[in-house]
């Protein structure tokens, strides 16, 4: 059933992926290369490669990619594979003490991506050689921005510019973009494996449609009456006018952002800026989970819990950070057998796409128009 929805000034039929765009391999192999090969996707989180020297392997659809914290400070990206030979370069993160060293022909690299060293290449004991211009041969850089934490490449180095692709959501949650954010540390991320194209994940975060029976702890003070719908240009999600922060046995509560407005005082939003970054905002603390797709029917779901205020990493308030990483867990948690029974649905025939409801699937159509305008302009069909 097609929903008429206004975006912005734009108001136009949406309906339903058909049962392939979740299914077939093909497709989905299709959907990496032309839809999140030419967007901003996002890759990893700053905290990763916290100090210089570190380095933090990732694949982006099979894709080896490496986010390395040079000697300046800089977070920079590059494609994690040696110029000689095609060997991966780094399998785990660590940190380096001087050079990325291939472990195949010891061909090294600088932090900053330029070819240092290239032992024997004209022979034995020879290592240099006419042939092998080093000052060609640097390691590729990815394009890459970061924002609220997250790190977002365009591997196309063709996609707009960042500023412009989060725009719409930098200018709504103005109050916490520019804000210094603080890292809870290994206590406070975590992955989980979901057996479910990308795409139901995107969409199940987006309503608030499900609280009252797939979240019913969470229903019982941020109840579904008290949200709402946000769609925006890039975005879609929801929000609460009922959040409330934890509370420890003294009644201490973790630290907050100061000088927002009121309306965070017990508000929350919850956002996913497409195609793979669902995020949360609240007054103590935002939240970022970077879908990690793995196949047609398999998600890596990467989650990171950014805290208001330094203090809140003092060992004083190690129990409030524990519960509310633990909260969040559950919750996530609590979505897999969804999105996971609408992956397995999308293999009967007789399904057509489903219907939305106009007033509390809106945002998950909203999804749809966006992406569904992303296949056209790609070539790609959904249907």
């Amino acid at each position: 059933m097609a929903v008429a929805l206004e975006v912005g000034r734009e108001t136009a039929p949406v309906t339903p992926l058909g049962n392939r765009a979740y299914t077939d391999p093909a497709f989905f192999r299709a959907e990496l290369d032309r839809l999140w090969g030419k967007s901003w996707v996002c890759l990893g989180f700053a905290h990763e490669v916290p100090e210089p020297g570190h380095v933090h392997p990732v694949s982006l659809g099979g894709k080896p990619l490496l986010l390395v914290r040079d000697h300046a400070g800089t977070l920079r990206v590059f494609w994690n594979v040696c110029r000689h030979r095609g060997m991966q370069l780094v399998s785990a993160p660590e940190r380096l003490a001087g050079v990325i060293r291939c472990p195949y022909h010891s061909w090294c690299y600088a932090l900053e991506g330029a070819l240092k060293v290239t032992p024997h290449v004209g022979g034995p004991g020879l290592n240099i050689d006419p042939a092998i211009d080093r000052a060609v041969l640097g390691l590729v850089p990815v394009r890459t921005a970061e924002w609220l934490g997250c790190v977002f490449v365009d591997l196309s180095g063709a996609a707009p510019s960042f500023a412009e692709h989060v725009a719409p959501l930098a200018r709504r949650w103005a109050d916490f973009a520019d804000r210094p954010l603080h890292a809870g540390g290994t206590d406070c991320s975590f992955a989980l494996e979901v057996g479910t194209n990308w795409k139901l994940a995107v969409e199940n975060y987006c309503e608030s449609y499900h609280l009252p029976w797939v979240h019913p702890g969470l229903n019982s003070y941020s109840r579904l009456e008290d949200h709402y719908t946000i769609i925006e240009a890039g975005f879609a999600g929801q929000g609460t006018l009922a959040y409330r922060p934890l509370l420890a046995a003294d009644g201490g509560r973790l630290p907050a952002f100061t000088g927002l407005p009121e309306t965070w005082t017990e508000g929350a939003e919850y956002v996913a800026l497409y195609p793979n970054l669902l995020l949360g905002v609240h007054k103590d603390h935002t939240f970022a989970l970077r879908l990690e797709p793995l196949a047609a029917d398999r998600t890596r779901e990467h989650v990171a819990i950014w805290f208001a205020d330094p203090a809140a990493l003092q060992p004083q308030h190690a129990g409030l950070r524990q519960r509310l990483a633990a909260l969040w867990r559950e919750v996530f948690e609590e979505d897999i057998g969804v999105v996971e029974g609408m992956q397995q649905g999308r293999h009967a025939d007789a399904f057509d796409g489903g219907v939305f409801s106009p007033v509390m699937d809106a945002a998950t159509a909203a999804f749809h128009g966006w992406i569904t305008k992303r296949y056209r302009e790609t070539g790609l069909h959904g249907d």
